[in-house]
C-alpha cells in the first residue's frame, strides 16, 4: 500500500497490476519470465480526496489516459519485486507532484539604482569596443 501522507494510503484493490514480459536485451531469459509490472490505477475509482482527483485529472501527463486511468510500464530492473516498488514510487511521485501547492509568483521590477548600473555598464562596454576600431585618420 502506497502511504502518500500521514493520514491517506492507497489501498491495495485500488491499484492494478499486471506482470508482462519486458522488451529490450535480457538473453534467453528475456523470453521466458515476465519480468516488468503494468500498473494501472483509476482516479475517478479512487478513494483519493476530491481536490485531488480533480488535480491529477488537470495534470498534463502523457502517463495519464482521457478515461482518467494512470498507466505506469516498469521495466527497468530484472526481477517483478524491483520492478512493482518502482511502478509503486512512479505512482506516489506523481500524485505528490499533483498535489503540491505552489507559490504564487509575485511580479517584481528592477530597481532605479540597477536600471541606473546596467545603462552605465552598457556605455562602458560601448566606449570599450569603439576603442577598438581602426583609428581616425586626419
Amino acid at each position: 500500500m502506497p502511504k502518500l501522507s500521514q493520514d491517506l494510503i492507497i489501498p491495495d484493490h485500488e491499484i492494478d497490476l499486471n506482470f508482462i514480459r519486458a522488451s529490450g536485451a535480457g538473453g534467453q531469459n528475456v523470453n521466458k519470465v515476465a519480468s516488468a509490472v503494468h500498473l494501472r490505477f483509476d482516479i475517478n475509482a479512487s478513494s483519493l480526496p476530491p481536490a485531488w482527483k480533480e488535480r491529477l485529472l488537470q495534470c498534463n501527463d502523457q502517463r495519464i489516459t482521457s478515461a482518467g486511468v494512470v498507466v505506469i510500464k516498469a521495466q527497468t530492473y530484472r526481477t517483478q519485486e524491483q520492478n512493482r516498488a518502482d511502478a509503486l514510487q512512479r505512482l506516489h511521485d506523481l500524485i505528490e507532484a499533483a498535489i503540491r501547492v505552489r507559490k504564487k509568483r509575485k511580479p517584481t521590477r528592477p530597481s532605479l539604482a540597477a536600471k541606473r548600473r546596467r545603462v552605465e555598464a552598457k556605455t562602458r562596454k560601448a566606449k570599450i569596443k569603439k576603442l577598438r576600431g581602426k583609428p581616425a585618420m586626419d
